[in-house]
């Protein structure tokens, strides 16, 4: 792997660029198309959006990369709000995955959200990429998937203690902020502002 890479917060002026570059990592992977690059341009101006943890990756001085975090809270079941953290989107560009790329980037913004004293990190995610960066099973916190069905497969939420035993004796219901929820019709029209792509059904798509 080339090592002339460096990582730094987002400007305002990288905010296209980064939506092209999420656009063109998520398109056709998980519905036809994608919304993941609609999704950061309307995060940005979440107040749980997290400024000092939004980084993208250069390299060569070409933008190859990017990931952000957000404030969320796991509803325990003793009453209390846990204060955690979710992340996402986060991609590196397509020619350049499965190098090694994606695991620096994950492994240094989740060093910085601890620096920050955040406690845990819970998100949708591969336990065969994200398991390696120290990611396991939210099941075995306790932290249940907000919405899922008790016998439903819950293998694709994941969760990183940033603090050791942040959630000892915490047991609940984790909220995806809403803020990722949008319209497929406020989508489509941020979409008309790119380079026009060819929407494909493919196999393994999440959502039609």
């Amino acid at each position: 792997m080339n090592e002339k890479y460096t990582i730094r917060s987002e400007r305002s002026d990288d905010h296209r660029a980064v939506e092209n570059l999420i656009r063109e990592s998520f398109w056709n992977v998980y519905r036809p198309g994608c919304s993941e690059h609609y999704v950061i341009h309307v995060l940005r101006d979440d107040p749980a959006f997290v400024k000092e943890l939004d980084f993208v990756m250069e390299h060569d001085g070409k933008l190859i990369g990017q990931n952000i975090f957000m404030k969320t809270v796991i509803n325990a079941d003793d009453g209390r709000d846990v204060d955690v953290l979710t992340m996402g989107p986060i991609c590196i560009t397509p020619e350049l995955k499965r190098k090694g790329y994606g695991r620096i980037l994950l492994d240094y913004s989740l060093g910085k959200a601890s620096e920050l004293g955040f406690g845990a990190v819970l998100f949708e995610g591969n336990i065969g990429f994200y398991g390696k960066s120290g990611f396991d099973y939210a099941s075995k916190f306790g932290i249940r998937y907000h919405d899922l069905p008790e016998d439903a497969d819950s293998s694709f939420f994941l969760c990183k203690e940033l603090i050791p035993g942040y959630l000892n004796d915490v047991t609940g219901v984790y909220q995806t902020p809403q803020g990722y929820y949008v319209d497929d019709a406020d989508v489509e029209e941020f979409d008309k502002d790119f380079p026009p792509k060819e929407k494909l059904k493919l196999p393994g798509q999440i959502f039609g």
